[in-house]
């Protein structure tokens, strides 16, 4: 695992961590997202992140100072990892596969780390407390970068005028609630995105859907929807 650079690292020897060290914290962190998924902050203890990660509470400790440190820097990752499919996005790119390249990458995210997804949810609905900073800097900007480039591929004419923000939040809404809601649609449909076949029926089905609302069509030999 990585975190994002400047986030609640609490420092280490000079130098950097060895391989050893950089597993013990990956094990660290793993261990914390799936106690906090669970249990939230308020819930989880250092104790209980300590034995899922094999590892005795002082040599988690050399690691993370505290509770609060092991949780920045679960979100911190979480983040990062959440964020990188939106940077895909590219300016040259035709709107429908560079869409659609993105909506797979994010129900396959959904399918991998549904309890980040869980986590940084419940993150959010209690205020953000740890990572508003963040939200409000780094993904504010990035945000507004790749939804100029939606700006651009409609004032190109590639796709139907769209407020670019909310077809961002639409592919956030409907990816990760396969993650969030996991239980639910298990409880409907009797299968999740574990079922290969219903994985790729999510992907159609959310793809046409979204690429359809925006003027494209999904597979693109048609061009732009009337």
């Amino acid at each position: 695992m990585t975190e994002l650079s400047g986030q609640t690292q609490d420092p280490l020897k000079a130098g950097g961590m060895s391989r050893i060290q950089e597993k013990n914290r990956s094990l660290i962190l793993d261990a914390a997202l799936g106690e906090f998924s669970k249990k939230g902050f308020s819930g989880a203890t250092v104790e209980r992140i300590a034995a899922d990660a094999g590892m005795s509470k002082s040599n988690l400790l050399y690691y993370f100072s505290s509770k609060e440190a092991i949780y920045n820097a679960t979100l911190a990752h979480i983040l990062e990892v959440w964020l990188a499919p939106l940077k895909t996005l590219r300016p040259e790119g035709e709107p429908a596969s560079e869409l659609a390249a993105y909506i797979r990458q994010k129900i396959e995210m959904s399918a991998t780390f549904p309890e980040a997804s869980r986590l940084f949810a419940n993150e959010v609905m209690q205020g953000a407390p740890q990572i508003l900073p963040i939200l409000e800097t780094e993904l504010k900007r990035l945000v507004a970068e790749k939804s100029q480039v939606i700006e651009d591929w409609i004032a190109a004419g590639k796709m139907r005028r769209v407020d670019p923000v909310h077809l961002i939040f639409t592919i956030w809404a409907t990816t990760q609630h396969y993650a969030d809601f996991s239980v639910q649609i298990r409880a409907l449909t009797g299968r999740d995105l574990s079922d290969p076949d219903f994985f790729e029926e999510t992907v159609s089905s959310v793809t046409s859907l979204i690429l359809n609302g925006a003027g494209l069509v999904w597979p693109p030999e048609n061009g732009l929807a009337e």
